[in-house]
């Protein structure tokens, strides 16, 4: 399916019939991934995924995105469907758009249960290794941005980028990559105490993107929220730990 949303061509897809439950994928992922828990879920509820801008099948965004972009254009895509209350499930830095959606009073709508699996959202402690390479980085930046340089070499550039990024960071375009760098530098740790829905939260033990310190932190500071830890799963533990992690959903949302 396909809307029209501020000039962006946005992909999505909707099924089943009921309390509306919105589906908010990872950086660099796709709607597809949620195909198997969406199926199960439309058995009691409207189930709607969509890409984000920048992936799947939706548009990039014209410009760099920062966390106020990607709230206010989910916020506009969850109002076209008329619900006074929704669900959110959201991994990774779909979780990060559901944290700042359950905490923001001024929506037409509001977030009565949340889902948050392998959430971004709580700023890494860092370590004086990586600031010695930001500042690597931010050198051989500019060197290799200086006009003189850049016109000799024109694709240096671009190549020191992907060497010195993360895997997201050299698979992204260059609009994504700013966006990329706004969104990971927001630290949503003061807003969880905040959250007022119904919170589940489902962790991989072994991730090493959002480690599962940071899920037992978020259920320290969410109010009467929950941490269920799926044993041997790392960051897409969704994917992993299908089974056990579709049961731990359909319970919490009663299901069955």
């Amino acid at each position: 399916m396909e809307m029209v949303l501020d000039g962006l061509k946005v992909h999505y897809e909707q099924r089943g019939q009921g309390p509306c439950v919105f589906l908010l994928h990872g950086w660099g992922a796709n709607l597809t991934l949620f195909s198997a828990i969406a199926q199960a879920l439309s058995a009691a509820y409207t189930v709607v995924s969509v890409d984000f801008p920048g992936c799947g099948g939706t548009d990039e965004p014209p410009m760099p995105w920062g966390m106020d972009d990607y709230v206010r254009f989910t916020s506009e895509f969850i109002s076209t469907f008329d619900a006074d209350q929704v669900i959110l499930l959201g991994h990774s830095h779909g979780g990060r758009v559901a944290i700042r959606l359950a905490t923001d009073a001024g929506l037409p709508f509001t977030v009565d249960k949340m889902i948050l699996v392998d959430s971004a959202g709580i700023l890494p402690k860092r370590s004086w290794k990586y600031h010695v390479r930001v500042r690597f980085y931010k050198a051989g930046k500019a060197v290799l941005a200086w006009a003189p340089v850049a016109k000799l070499f024109p694709t240096a550039l671009n190549s020191f980028q992907q060497l010195m990024g993360s895997t997201d960071y050299a698979a992204a375009s260059p609009v994504m990559r700013a966006s990329l760098v706004k969104v990971v530098n927001e630290n949503l740790e003061p807003l969880l105490p905040e959250i007022t829905a119904e919170t589940l939260l489902i962790w991989g033990e072994s991730d090493t993107d959002t480690p599962l310190s940071d899920g037992r932190l978020m259920e320290s500071l969410i109010p009467g929220s929950g941490l269920v830890v799926l044993t041997g799963a790392g960051h897409y533990s969704f994917i992993e730990q299908a089974h056990t992690f579709r049961k731990v959903v359909e319970s919490f949302l009663q299901i069955g």
